[in-house]
């Protein structure tokens, strides 16, 4: 039996999702990356137990799929909120301002230091190198909806308007 064979019925329905986006893909190692986004869109991250479980169902190295998942800055290790918000710092952005954003969106949702994620999950601030809006400097992205030309209050009052929609 192989060690796939073993660990399918181990991880349940715990991973059932997973099971399925690798049986989706053949469980064919080439595609790695499709696999680890698929699993990432299901978990928001990529959970340590289930990136060994991609890599013994692959049946390759779990430092093979760490390094592939390190690798790339679109993949995250950590748990994301809700709403991820990226405030782009490239040049054109950086210039026009975006550290107040940064600072003015750090302070509304009580993030600094290395704390990138409000408690309640609701929300992830990230600053990102560049979002390929420069036109719209400054720019951020909420999910994936653009917005541009933003100040540090509109960035607050985008903020409080997913806040009352999500009751808050």
């Amino acid at each position: 039996m192989s060690a796939t064979a073993e660990l399918a019925p181990k991880a349940g329905r715990k991973y059932e999702k997973v099971l399925q986006i690798l049986d989706g893909n053949r469980r064919d190692r080439s595609r790695l990356v499709p696999i680890l986004q698929a699993v990432q869109e299901e978990y928001r991250y990529l959970p340590e137990e289930v990136m060994t479980l991609v890599a013994t169902s692959l049946g390759i190295p779990a430092a093979k799929v760490f390094g592939v998942a390190t690798f790339y800055s679109h993949f995250a290790l950590a748990p994301k909120g809700k709403y991820v918000v990226r405030v782009c710092d490239g040049t054109a952005c950086h210039v026009k301002g975006t550290q107040d954003l940064v600072d003015a969106l750090q302070a509304r949702l009580g993030l600094g230091g290395s704390r990138r994620t409000t408690p309640d999950m609701l929300f992830t601030l990230e600053t990102v190198s560049c979002l390929g809006a420069c036109g719209l400097a400054p720019a951020m992205v909420v999910n994936d909806e653009v917005h541009g030309q933003v100040d540090a209050a509109g960035a607050c009052a985008i903020v409080d308007g997913i806040c009352r929609e999500e009751g808050l």
